[in-house]
């Protein structure tokens, strides 16, 4: 089921305490080009299905990435592209639209996206897999 845009930014907004839609879309658009550029294939297409058609655009068209950004670099590149932020605002960021992105694309898909990912990945979507302590 493919979440709504104004639902999929609202839940963005509120898990990020965002003031405003614009902040958090900023925030979803950021994480998404950086995302997409690290999924391939069918997956990456599945769960661009799941999200709002704008958003899926994002994820679609991401931002080139030379080789797959470690966790701690993904969140050093989220800062660098949106204006005023620090690694710390990064993370909450990221945190904000990845587990809105995995609550859309569900358990199995959400699975199947942090197989294509370096690991540590798991805990910046919200879902941190058995045995793996931050």
């Amino acid at each position: 089921m493919t979440l709504r845009w104004e639902a999929f930014l609202e839940e963005v907004r509120e898990r990020g305490e965002y003031a405003t839609p614009q902040e958090a879309e900023r925030a979803a658009r950021v994480v998404l080009a950086l995302l997409g550029a690290h999924l391939v294939g069918g997956v990456r297409a599945e769960l661009a299905a799941r999200l709002p058609e704008t958003m899926a655009l994002v994820l679609l068209n991401p931002l080139q990435a030379a080789e797959p950004l470690s966790p701690e670099r993904f969140v050093r590149a989220t800062a660098a592209w949106i204006e005023g932020a620090t690694e710390a605002t990064a993370l909450w960021d990221i945190g904000a639209v990845l587990s809105t992105v995995a609550d859309a694309a569900g358990d199995d898909l959400t699975g199947r996206v942090l197989l294509q990912l370096p690991p540590g990945y798991d805990l910046l979507f919200g879902r941190p897999q058995p045995g793996h302590r931050p």
